[in-house]
């Protein structure tokens, strides 16, 4: 009874699956940790939202020949006897590859940690502001507005979130794919950027897009990503792409090279440039 009250008072406190598509993400979570009891993998999913894989510190060792990082932080279940044992996440963990399918989200190619912080501040140049947080592997990142102006001849201002355990390239791929959501018009009217009102489309339509757009940006500058296996599936599965607008996602991917500083002028405009 005292454990069900401190939950009870812990979802209160931070108002935890207070909508049905985070309650929804809880019971799929705990489904997919069949080695751990249900109340042992809700304390996981409220400890990191977007946890992937977690397992001991002995199991990541002699399964999976990885082990803790420096200064990773463990996560808590319940123990019998215990009263408590100490896991940790997939990405807390370093060693021996993993198989490239056991991770939510893949990425590689020539993009380090000083190129995503170039990148955030030109974002914040713009008012679209980021925080690296602490999330799981199934967690990438999101975006939101924060404040819309009096007048549309200021900024409006934008948060996105970044999972700060993803490697470089991924977090390229996230932030291509979030800006993609806000140059589509996905979050609503932008006059100061130039952004359509597109808001009210499906999740499969403003996905599809947001992965198009992500897919350009990033294979246009030297990161292969998950993006090109989704679109290729979705080629396979469907015939028409009538609820697409192409010069919406060519767009947004020419506004989203422009805001990173991703784009190169031609000789023709370099050469016209000097004259």
């Amino acid at each position: 009874e005292s454990t069900r009250a401190l939950l009870d008072q812990l979802f209160l406190d931070y108002r935890l699956y207070t909508q049905s598509k985070d309650y929804k993400q809880l019971l799929d979570f705990v489904v997919r940790l069949p080695n751990f009891a249900p109340f042992n993998a809700m304390l996981l999913q409220v400890q990191k939202p977007g946890l992937h894989f977690a397992a001991s510190a002995d199991d990541w060792s002699l399964r999976f020949g990885r082990g803790p990082k420096p200064n990773a932080r463990p996560l808590l279940i319940l123990w019998p006897f215990g009263p408590v044992a100490l896991v940790y996440d997939e990405l807390d963990t370093e060693g021996r590859d993993l198989p490239r399918d056991v991770r939510s989200f893949y990425a590689e190619g020539p993009i380090g940690s000083q190129r995503i912080e170039g990148f955030r501040s030109l974002m914040d140049g713009r008012s679209v502001y980021s925080t690296m947080v602490d999330q799981g592997d199934m967690r990438a990142g999101s975006i939101q507005v924060v404040s819309r102006p009096a007048t549309p001849k200021e900024h409006s201002t934008y948060r996105m979130f970044i999972n700060k355990n993803h490697t470089p390239p991924i977090q390229f791929v996230t932030i291509a794919h979030e800006l993609a959501h806000l140059f589509l018009g996905h979050l609503g009217l932008d006059p100061k950027l130039h952004i359509p009102d597109r808001h009210g489309m499906t999740y499969q339509q403003v996905e599809l897009e947001a992965e198009s757009v992500a897919y350009l940006v990033c294979a246009r500058h030297g990161v292969k990503s998950a993006s090109e296996t989704y679109l290729t599936n979705f080629v396979k599965e469907n015939t028409t792409i009538a609820d697409l607008d192409v010069y919406q996602v060519m767009r947004a991917a020419g506004q989203i090279e422009t805001m990173l500083n991703l784009g190169q002028r031609s000789k023709f405009q370099e050469s016209k440039s000097r004259h």
